[in-house]
């Protein structure tokens, strides 16, 4: 399930709704995403973000087909804002649900990992007078690229 929205969401209501009448799920590992009141050397006083409607729940309902391709999960859910937002508010839920805890930790980490590299989302913090765009970080895309190992050759090797 993808949401993006400019509204704020209830983490609990959330999780509930993803889980709700179903007995056979053994797991669920979310994240919950914040925003921070750092940039840089200065204090963020507030944060943008800003999306391409229509290509972004298209680019995030390719991630979960992704993710429900790669693990055996049962749901995925995927909440992401927009708009101004000021520290301490949240951001982003990733949620996974799966019988088994393994999946869903590993599709939720890939789900972020994901979320902070590709995801058509560009974020302007306002630090004092001033405003800059948020540029890719190099441990980001470091983190994303561990995903990029075929599953199988993963497996094969822990063998």
């Amino acid at each position: 399930m993808i949401k993006v929205q400019e509204q704020d969401f209830d983490v609990g209501a959330e999780l509930a709704a993803l889980t709700r009448g179903r007995t056979d799920v053994g797991a669920v590992a979310s994240f919950i995403g914040l925003v921070r009141d750092v940039a840089g050397p200065g204090a963020l006083s507030a944060m943008t973000l800003e999306h391409y409607p229509g290509m972004t729940e298209r680019q995030l309902a390719q991630l979960e087909a992704q993710a429900l391709d790669r693990w055996p999960l049962d749901r995925v859910l995927i909440i992401h804002r927009f708009g101004r937002l000021q520290p301490g508010q949240q951001i982003v839920l990733c949620a996974a649900t799966s019988a088994h805890r393994e999946a869903a930790f590993e599709a939720c980490a890939f789900l972020m990992d994901w979320l902070k590299t590709k995801a058509p989302f560009w974020k302007l913090e306002e630090v004092g007078d001033e405003a800059h765009w948020v540029a890719a970080r190099q441990d980001d895309e470091d983190a994303a690229a561990r995903w990029q190992t075929d599953r199988s050759e993963t497996r094969e090797n822990e063998s």
